[in-house]
């Protein structure tokens, strides 16, 4: 069996699996996403198992694990009708399945130089900011203390910049320099969401505050990693974090 004939079969089985959990009763759903989490990572690496050594077993299952995680959990909170359900499980199955691209492209170029890598970093990124979201806006919509959500978004964020990190330049160990990042920038995420949760907005632009935050962070520290942090791409990630922020502070509703 090919490669690619083992993702389509996984997307299927997960988008289906993704499907399958809105008919569930829903003391069971959170259960049933964790397996959905478990069934996704062990499909991943069944997918991709040829290319797998090293650190790469726990890196190329990292991000389509997460997305999985976040999909669910996003779908969980959506109305219970189909208009609603089958864009996100749509969603769901193409974007698991361009992730099993990318991972495999990652897992290739680690051991030799490969054309498609760049659009590989491109997929990864983006994929990685819309984990970011669905996740960021599950934990907030849970409504819980400014410190569980600090805790929360801080333990979200460090695979997240851990598997973002190392994507760069697809080392065969995690170096210091990665874990050191992934480690600050983590806290720097968990520090602006406990002073998110102070802030009169919403639930979906506090969500898209962090993801933002993210998208600057980590863009700049992979450029940084590539030896392309130039003026330029400094001025155009801070100006899409200033612009978020500005329409951030201009929706909250102050003084009740």
């Amino acid at each position: 069996m090919s490669k690619r004939q083992k993702f389509i079969i996984s997307s299927l089985v997960l988008a289906g699996g993704l499907l399958a959990i809105q008919t569930l009763e829903p003391e069971f759903r959170y259960q049933a996403i964790f397996g959905l989490t478990v069934a996704c990572a062990l499909l991943t690496l069944w997918s991709l198992r040829e290319a797998l050594s090293g650190i790469r077993f726990l890196t190329t299952a990292i991000l389509p694990t997460l997305f999985t995680a976040g999909v669910g959990l996003f779908y969980f909170l959506l109305p219970a009708n189909i208009f609603s359900q089958l864009p996100v499980v749509a969603l769901y199955a193409v974007g698991i399945y361009a992730l099993l691209l990318t991972e495999n492209i990652f897992s290739v170029a680690a051991i030799r130089t490969i054309q498609l890598l760049r659009a590989a970093h491109a997929v990864g990124f983006l994929l990685t900011l819309l984990t970011a979201f669905f996740l960021f806006d599950t934990i907030f919509s849970f409504r819980i203390s400014g410190w569980w959500n600090s805790l929360l978004v801080f333990g979200v964020s460090l695979p997240l910049f851990l598997q973002g990190l190392w994507s760069v330049n697809l080392e065969e160990k995690l170096t210091r320099r990665i874990l050191d990042y992934t480690f600050f920038l983590s806290l720097v995420s968990g520090e602006l969401a406990f002073i998110i949760s102070f802030y009169p907005v919403t639930i979906a632009m506090a969500s898209l505050f962090l993801t933002t935050s993210i998208y600057v962070t980590l863009g700049l520290v992979q450029a940084e990693f590539q030896e392309r942090l130039f003026k330029q791409t400094i001025y155009e990630y801070l100006g899409v974090g200033i612009v978020v922020l500005a329409v951030m502070l201009g929706t909250a509703k102050w003084g009740g």
